[in-house]
C-alpha cells in the first residue's frame, strides 16, 4: 500500500505566502516524479508544477516565477513554495507522484493524495 498525504494548506491573505507538503509512504522503490495539481470549485483539475527524479522542473503559467517545486527523495517528500498568492489561486491542492513500488513484483503507478485546502482571502 502506498501512499501521498499532503499538508501545509490553510487561509492566506493575497500576497502572502504558503509552503505546501506531501510525504509518500509504502513499498516504494523509487520515485520518478512529483507533480502538484488544483481544483477550483467549479474548474476541471489542472497541472500546477512538476518535478522529474533528475530534477527538471516544469511550472504552468499561473505558477511561473511565483510557485518553486523541489523535492527530496531520500526523504520522499516534495514541496511547493507558494509566493504572491492571489485569491484566483483558491483551489484544492493535490499530490501526485509516479512511483515505483514492490508488492509481489515491481512496478510503476500513478498515486494521488487527498488534497489539502488553499483559500487566498483578506
Amino acid at each position: 500500500q502506498v501512499q501521498l498525504v499532503e499538508s501545509g494548506g490553510g487561509l492566506v491573505q493575497p500576497g502572502g505566502s504558503l509552503r505546501l507538503s506531501c510525504a509518500a509512504s509504502g513499498s516504494i522503490v523509487s520515485i520518478n516524479a512529483w507533480r502538484w495539481y488544483r481544483q477550483a470549485p467549479g474548474k476541471q483539475r489542472e497541472l500546477v508544477a512538476s518535478i522529474l527524479s533528475d530534477g527538471s522542473e516544469n511550472y504552468a503559467g499561473p505558477a511561473k516565477g511565483r510557485f518553486t517545486i523541489s523535492s527530496d527523495n531520500a526523504k520522499k517528500m516534495v514541496y511547493l513554495q507558494m509566493n504572491s498568492l492571489k485569491p484566483e489561486d483558491t483551489a484544492v491542492y493535490y499530490c501526485n507522484a509516479d512511483i515505483m513500488v514492490l508488492f509481489t513484483t515491481v512496478f510503476t503507478r500513478n498515486y494521488w493524495g487527498q488534497g489539502t485546502q488553499v483559500t487566498v482571502s483578506s
